[in-house]
Protein backbone atom coordinates (compact mmCIF):
# COMPACT_ATOMS: atom_id res chain seq x y z
CA UNK A 1 0.00 0.00 0.00
CA UNK A 2 1.42 3.70 -0.91
CA UNK A 3 2.14 5.73 1.47
CA UNK A 4 0.18 9.06 1.32
CA UNK A 5 1.91 12.05 1.10
CA UNK A 6 2.43 14.22 4.20
CA UNK A 7 1.97 18.10 3.90
CA UNK A 8 3.51 20.22 6.41
CA UNK A 9 1.57 22.95 8.35
CA UNK A 10 2.85 25.93 10.24
CA UNK A 11 0.46 28.58 11.46
CA UNK A 12 0.08 29.91 14.64
CA UNK A 13 -3.51 30.66 14.84
CA UNK A 14 -5.37 28.12 16.02
CA UNK A 15 -8.57 28.23 14.19
CA UNK A 16 -6.84 28.89 10.54
CA UNK A 17 -4.35 25.98 11.71
CA UNK A 18 -7.77 23.79 12.19
CA UNK A 19 -9.04 24.75 8.79
CA UNK A 20 -5.86 24.42 6.66
CA UNK A 21 -5.44 20.72 8.56
CA UNK A 22 -9.02 19.88 7.42
CA UNK A 23 -8.94 21.30 3.90
CA UNK A 24 -5.70 19.33 3.15
CA UNK A 25 -6.65 16.29 4.82
CA UNK A 26 -10.21 16.26 2.61
CA UNK A 27 -7.96 16.19 0.01
CA UNK A 28 -6.43 13.39 1.07
CA UNK A 29 -3.16 13.99 2.17
CA UNK A 30 -1.57 13.52 5.63
CA UNK A 31 -0.37 16.72 7.84
CA UNK A 32 1.28 17.35 10.61
CA UNK A 33 0.38 20.95 12.06
CA UNK A 34 2.26 23.20 14.74
CA UNK A 35 1.93 26.29 16.26
CA UNK A 36 4.55 27.89 15.94
CA UNK A 37 8.40 27.82 13.68
CA UNK A 38 10.14 27.22 16.81
CA UNK A 39 7.97 23.81 17.82
CA UNK A 40 8.26 22.49 14.34
CA UNK A 41 12.38 23.24 14.28
CA UNK A 42 11.94 21.15 17.43
CA UNK A 43 10.34 18.17 16.29
CA UNK A 44 10.77 18.22 12.13
CA UNK A 45 13.90 16.29 11.98
CA UNK A 46 13.39 12.98 10.28
CA UNK A 47 9.92 13.41 9.29
CA UNK A 48 8.65 12.87 5.87
CA UNK A 49 7.45 15.34 4.16
CA UNK A 50 5.88 16.21 0.61
CA UNK A 51 5.10 19.81 0.86
CA UNK A 52 4.88 22.49 3.32
CA UNK A 53 2.04 25.34 3.79
CA UNK A 54 3.65 28.19 5.95
CA UNK A 55 2.40 31.47 7.41
CA UNK A 56 4.28 34.23 6.96
CA UNK A 57 3.25 36.46 10.24
CA UNK A 58 4.48 34.48 13.16
CA UNK A 59 5.23 34.91 16.74
CA UNK A 60 8.78 34.13 17.67
CA UNK A 61 10.14 33.26 13.79
CA UNK A 62 7.64 34.76 10.73
CA UNK A 63 7.84 32.54 8.02
CA UNK A 64 10.72 33.28 5.68
CA UNK A 65 13.49 32.72 8.58
CA UNK A 66 10.99 29.29 9.10
CA UNK A 67 11.97 28.58 5.54
CA UNK A 68 15.12 29.08 5.70
CA UNK A 69 16.32 27.18 8.18
CA UNK A 70 13.71 24.17 7.03
CA UNK A 71 15.96 24.15 3.37
CA UNK A 72 19.02 24.44 5.24
CA UNK A 73 18.15 20.97 6.25
CA UNK A 74 19.14 18.40 3.53
CA UNK A 75 16.07 16.57 3.15
CA UNK A 76 13.85 19.35 2.93
CA UNK A 77 15.71 21.76 0.35
CA UNK A 78 13.69 20.52 -2.49
CA UNK A 79 10.51 20.04 -0.84
CA UNK A 80 8.16 22.92 -2.94
CA UNK A 81 7.24 25.73 -0.14
CA UNK A 82 3.46 27.45 -0.18
CA UNK A 83 3.32 30.60 1.92
CA UNK A 84 0.13 31.58 3.57
CA UNK A 85 -0.32 35.25 4.22
CA UNK A 86 -2.30 38.36 4.83
CA UNK A 87 0.45 40.42 3.12
CA UNK A 88 -0.79 40.91 -0.16
CA UNK A 89 1.51 43.53 -1.49
CA UNK A 90 4.33 42.56 -4.03
CA UNK A 91 7.36 43.19 -2.04
CA UNK A 92 6.19 40.50 0.41
CA UNK A 93 5.94 37.79 -2.41
CA UNK A 94 9.48 39.03 -3.79
CA UNK A 95 10.83 38.79 -0.30
CA UNK A 96 9.49 35.25 -0.21
CA UNK A 97 10.68 34.12 -3.71
CA UNK A 98 14.45 35.51 -2.64
CA UNK A 99 14.16 32.84 0.14
CA UNK A 100 12.80 29.82 -1.68
CA UNK A 101 9.17 30.75 -1.87
CA UNK A 102 7.62 28.65 -4.59
CA UNK A 103 4.07 29.68 -4.55
CA UNK A 104 1.76 32.19 -2.37
CA UNK A 105 -1.90 31.89 -1.22
CA UNK A 106 -3.53 35.16 0.34
CA UNK A 107 -5.93 35.18 3.13
CA UNK A 108 -8.35 34.95 3.35
CA UNK A 109 -8.06 31.90 0.97
CA UNK A 110 -10.93 29.38 0.42
CA UNK A 111 -10.18 25.66 -0.31
CA UNK A 112 -10.27 25.65 -3.93
CA UNK A 113 -6.87 28.30 -3.64
CA UNK A 114 -5.02 25.14 -0.98
CA UNK A 115 -6.15 22.47 -3.89
CA UNK A 116 -5.23 24.54 -6.64
CA UNK A 117 -1.69 25.47 -4.59
CA UNK A 118 -1.06 21.95 -3.49
CA UNK A 119 -2.22 20.07 -6.69
CA UNK A 120 0.06 22.57 -8.81
CA UNK A 121 3.67 20.53 -7.10
CA UNK A 122 1.71 17.44 -5.90
CA UNK A 123 -0.01 14.43 -7.65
Amino acid sequence: MATKQRILIVEDDPDGREVLVRIVEGLGYDTISYGSAVDCLGDIKGKEISLMLLDIMMPEMNGYELMKELKSIPEFQSIPVIMVTAKSDDSEMFEGYKYGADYYIPKPFNSKQIEWGIKTFLD
